[in-house]
């Protein structure tokens, strides 16, 4: 066992809408999409056109800057349609599923006598290299490097956030699999950490050091983690693999397919009956919801309520995305709602009685309850970011496209999923999510 580490700084957002431990299979989507705008960075080049018959794990399109880096098809059936959005911008693939999977054959191996060649070569051919990503920037790892460690959050503590316990226990043996495979790609450690609650579910777990995170959101987010366990230096990289997609890669090594599986947390107030579906990367989310009543006036996002999408009810969910939240939206205004003193109403400090119960759980919806304005100077980005950064400055600095500055104050520490919790305190209401990917895209383009 590795360390025990106590994250004081940061917010638990306590929402109705928690999935009951219920597991079931989704209904059959007839669609399935992959979508490049869920992968930053990439411009891809289509390699099929529609009508064309593809099985689970048939190349779509590739990175046209590192044409290794591959995406394939989640499903088998037909191409039905490339969507294009501005300046011809690919925005999704979508596939007409057949209704029985067909499999792309790969080759299955020994994995205690596998070599790094061997796995890096499998995982590009069959589209599944995407699944794991790097730090610094939150972006598809690159091949041709090899990272100082690899980091397994095996817990999340995002609003609603699925319970890993409960998903990963009946697939252990696959997650061990993908455990070994991941280990021929680096030298270094692989880093599974975990909360109090999903200790004894990894239990079992060989060939990793293992490290327990205590503390609120967003100690589950791979920044975090990497700031307190091995934090990264200029030049240095480290992957990351999120938990179902390591069970994944396992099942491709020992089954020789890719097995696109995979289960969703359908989470939220506006739900009738939150819990776990079994579905497949890629399902139109009416398919998700189709045995479930919503109420009207709702905002669906693939993800979390701080760092998820905005889709609709025919739209398909997002290709790293492992829940489905829908709560109210706020398209009304208040009048001075922030000068009534309430019970019923959430602040994450103590404009409103609420913090009088901290273990109630709340209603929120979409309303931002008030515009954006410049930034107030406070110390209250610090209070929510346990990572050793000054957010303010960090922030400034981007938006100065200052790279030498942005490099000094931890740019290479952070991504979105790390500061979002500013941005759902802030009281200037700035876009702080924006801001930071706009400053890691610019280190990508000066920098590389």
């Amino acid at each position: 066992m590795g360390k025990t580490i106590k994250i004081s700084k940061g917010l638990d957002i306590k929402l109705k809408g928690t999935a009951n431990e219920e597991l079931v299979n989704a209904e059959f989507s007839k669609t399935y999409a992959i979508k490049p705008t869920d992968f930053e960075g990439l411009t891809p080049k289509i390699l099929i056109k529609p009508g064309a018959e593809v099985k689970s794990g048939t190349i779509l399109f590739f990175d046209k800057y590192n044409p290794k880096i591959q995406f394939s098809s989640p499903v088998s059936g037909k191409i039905t349609s490339i969507d294009r959005g501005e300046l011809r911008k690919v925005l999704q693939i979508t596939i007409e599923a057949d209704n029985e999977t067909k499999y792309e054959e790969f080759k299955k191996f020994d994995l205690k006598s596998l070599k790094r060649e061997e796995v890096i070569e499998q995982l590009l051919n069959s589209g599944t290299w995407p699944f794991i990503r790097q730090r610094p920037y939150a972006i598809i790892a690159n091949p041709e490097t090899t990272p100082k460690s690899i980091f397994i959050s095996g817990f999340d503590n995002a609003p609603l956030a699925p319970n890993y316990d409960f998903i990963i226990k009946n697939d252990l043996k696959n997650f061990q699999n993908g455990i070994t495979v991941l280990s021929k790609l680096t030298d270094g450690k692989i880093y599974l950490n975990i909360n109090n609650q999903t200790e004894s579910t990894y239990s079992s777990i060989t060939g990793v050091e293992k490290n327990i995170f205590i503390g609120k959101h967003p100690s589950s987010t791979i920044g975090t983690q990497i700031n307190h366990i091995s934090p990264i230096n200029k030049g240095e990289f480290v992957w990351y693999v999120n938990p179902q997609d390591v069970i994944i890669v396992g099942k491709l090594f020992s089954e020789g397919k890719f097995d696109a599986s995979k289960i969703i947390a359908i989470t939220g107030s506006q739900i009738e009956k939150p819990k776990y579906l079994k579905t497949v990367i890629g399902a139109e989310l009416k398919s998700l919801l189709n045995s479930n009543n919503v109420k009207s006036n709702s905002r669906y996002i693939s993800g979390n309520v701080l760092t998820g999408t905005k889709i609709n009810k025919t739209s398909h969910i997002g290709f790293y995305h492992s829940q489905i939240t829908i709560i109210p939206e706020g398209n009304y205004y208040e009048f001075i709602g922030w000068a009534m003193p309430r019970l019923n109403k959430y602040s994450a400090s103590k404009t409103f009685f609420s913090w009088l119960t901290p273990n109630k759980e709340y209603i929120l919806d979409t309303n931002t309850n008030g515009g954006q304005r410049a930034f107030v100077m406070s110390e209250e980005y610090n209070k929510v970011v346990p990572i050793n950064i000054l957010p303010v400055e960090l922030l400034k600095a981007c938006i100065a496209e200052d790279i030498d500055k942005m490099e000094q104050l931890g740019i290479y520490e952070v991504a979105e999923e790390d500061l979002a919790l500013c941005e759902f305190i802030c009281t200037s209401k700035i876009d702080v999510q924006e801001i930071i990917r706009k400053g890691i895209n610019l280190m990508i383009k000066e920098l590389g």
